[in-house]
């Protein structure tokens, strides 16, 4: 029994760090809130990870310390040697198969995630995304506003919506972050990239560049405010008749207008 204690002990000890360590992992809120249906699933995805990955890491942690506990040289040993070990074929297919089998289950279960999440509705909203150093600009097209194109420095959606971001770089590469969505995607000169995002709860998040891009990066932020569809609606009849008539400063009188009628409708809804 004496000397089974110290891996009784051990074995204790490690299920008591895999629970901790998983129940730490729901009750410390990592991340802002959840502010897109993809968020959802990525944050599922996240704890999936969190729930498979603990437990190899408290294995491995545990076995290293074990073996440096009762294996380690005592005093009088230091021109020992130990046992000549050929091999051990069960335990090498079984170090094998397990953690492929492991990595091949995490890798088909994200890409299930990436893939809803990039899934095209049948019906969804197309918006321009264009960033130089070190700002954002945002365009919305006839085909959502009814009229005349709209430029603003601010996001502005609708909230159960699906939205497509066309987004274009003027100089350097950047990366278009929302952390409340929690998707990312990079933005490359002389190409055009895709984000997809559907915004599920009302409020004002931050829009991040999370790519190091020059002296200004730390500066290069925005913000989106999820609106109700009608209130979107009003925004953007508001901000259109607002920006219409302008002469050759009419992206930046537009801009303007709209963060204008934004602020406006933002305090009249609260």
């Amino acid at each position: 029994m004496d000397r089974r204690r110290p891996l009784i002990i051990t074995i204790v000890a490690a299920v008591l760090a895999v629970a901790i360590g998983i129940v730490l992992s729901y009750v410390i809120h990592w991340f802002p809130p959840q502010a897109a249906t993809q968020a959802h699933r990525t944050d599922e995805l996240y704890h999936v990870l969190v729930i498979a990955t603990i437990p190899i890491f408290v294995l491995v942690t545990t076995v290293v310390l074990y073996c440096a506990w009762q294996f380690h040289m005592k005093p009088g040993e230091e021109l020992k040697d130990g046992p000549p070990i050929h091999g051990n074929t069960r335990l090498e297919v079984f170090w094998t198969v397990i953690p492929a089998a492991l990595l091949l289950g995490m890798l088909s279960y994200s890409f299930v995630v990436l893939h809803e999440n990039e899934k095209r509705p049948a019906r969804e909203i197309a918006i321009g995304v264009t960033a130089q150093q070190f700002a954002w600009t945002f365009q919305y097209p006839p085909s959502v506003t009814g009229g005349a194109p709209l430029q603003t420095h601010e996001l502005y959606l609708p909230e159960n919506e699906s939205i497509e971001f066309d987004l274009h770089s003027k100089d350097v590469i950047h990366a278009f972050w929302i952390p409340a969505f929690r998707l990312q995607e990079d933005v490359v000169p002389g190409i055009t990239t895709h984000y997809r995002a559907t915004p599920d709860r009302l409020g004002t998040y931050p829009i991040v560049c999370n790519l190091l891009c020059g002296l200004g990066h730390s500066l290069m932020r925005s913000a989106v405010h999820v609106l109700r569809p009608a209130q979107f609606q009003q925004w953007l009849k508001s901000s259109s008749s607002s920006g219409a008539g302008g002469t050759a400063g009419g992206g930046a009188t537009t801009a303007s207008a709209a963060s204008g009628a934004g602020t406006a409708l933002r305090a009249a809804a609260e």
